[in-house]
């Protein structure tokens, strides 16, 4: 399957929000500069919180932030969204090729954010130091996508490498 190969429909950004929101988003956006931007993230949030502008707004105030723990948490939620929405498992170790291959036509602009938004997660973990997921992560994504339109493989070397410089030799 090439991940590249779709028509974009239903992208997140796209998608309605609950009265406010949006308005909410863009407040924070504003007041970024000035360090005001958490409330009015956390307004929309509460208003909306499975709402993927929501969320991806949250993930990168905290990313920039350098708030790895928060970015993940908004990120996993993210995928938690996401992946009823396309009949995927509920564990990503769970997920093959198959699942992938019988998704409609019509959802796979969600299996791509699917697809990136777990890559997200192997990023912070591996900013976390959590190496092993993060390797796991995005084992699971190269398998997954062999023409690397996600861009997992660069990662997978990146992580290997670190691990492999982080793990004592017994010379």
């Amino acid at each position: 399957m090439d991940l590249l190969d779709f028509e974009t429909q239903g992208l997140y950004f796209d998608q309605d929000d609950v009265v406010g929101v949006k308005e909410l988003i863009a407040t924070a956006a504003e007041n970024y500069a000035q360090g005001d931007a958490e409330l009015p993230l956390l307004k929309a949030y509460f208003l909306a919180p499975e709402s993927l502008n929501v969320l991806v707004a949250l993930n990168r105030f905290y990313y920039y932030q350098h708030r790895l723990e928060e970015a993940l948490t908004a990120t996993s939620k993210a995928l938690s969204v996401i992946r009823p929405t396309i009949s995927l498992p509920e564990d990503w170790r769970e997920l093959q090729a198959s699942h992938l291959k019988k998704a409609p036509a019509a959802s796979l602009t969600k299996v791509r954010l699917y697809l990136f938004t777990l890559k997200s997660i192997g990023f912070l973990n591996m900013r976390l130091g959590n190496l092993d997921l993060s390797r796991a992560i995005f084992e699971k994504l190269v398998a997954l996508d062999n023409k690397d339109r996600i861009g997992a493989k660069g990662l997978l070397e990146l992580v290997i490498k670190r691990k492999n410089e982080d793990t004592p030799s017994l010379e």
